[in-house]
């Protein structure tokens, strides 16, 4: 249950991070391809859902192979979900919304990026019995 969590806040605190800073003139700028930001904030909770679904199959996945090999399992780890992941997430939204690729290839950046974090903490919090 720890490396969950760990991995749950670690993920949501990037998130906001990717988001509500780094991205966010981005988004900003493309706010016609969103939804009204009220309507956004009213189905916010089910991204809060959608993430801890992730996340505990990522932990879950991450346990079944665990090998023990340290913070370099957790970074090899994070690695392959994010390419597993992070290419066909990214990628598929450039052709389907209209943005530009900047955005779609700062997607996968971010995906890899935070994929081989929440990796870590994984790696870091997993003690198996």
């Amino acid at each position: 249950m720890v490396p969950f969590i760990a991995v749950y806040v670690v993920a949501q605190m990037i998130g906001y991070l990717i988001r509500q800073v780094w991205l966010s003139p981005t988004y900003g700028s493309l706010a016609d391809v969103w939804r009204p930001e009220e309507d956004m904030m009213s189905k916010t909770w089910i991204m809060f859902i959608t993430a801890a679904f992730f996340c505990f199959f990522f932990v879950y996945v991450f346990a079944r192979g665990y090998e023990g090999k340290g913070i370099a399992e957790g970074v090899r780890y994070g690695l392959v979900i994010a390419l597993f992941f992070g290419v066909v997430q990214s990628f598929d939204w450039y052709v389907i919304l209209p943005i530009p690729y900047s955005l779609a290839l700062n997607w996968f950046l971010a995906i890899v990026v935070t994929s081989i974090l929440m990796g870590i903490v994984a790696a870091l919090t997993y003690k198996p019995e």
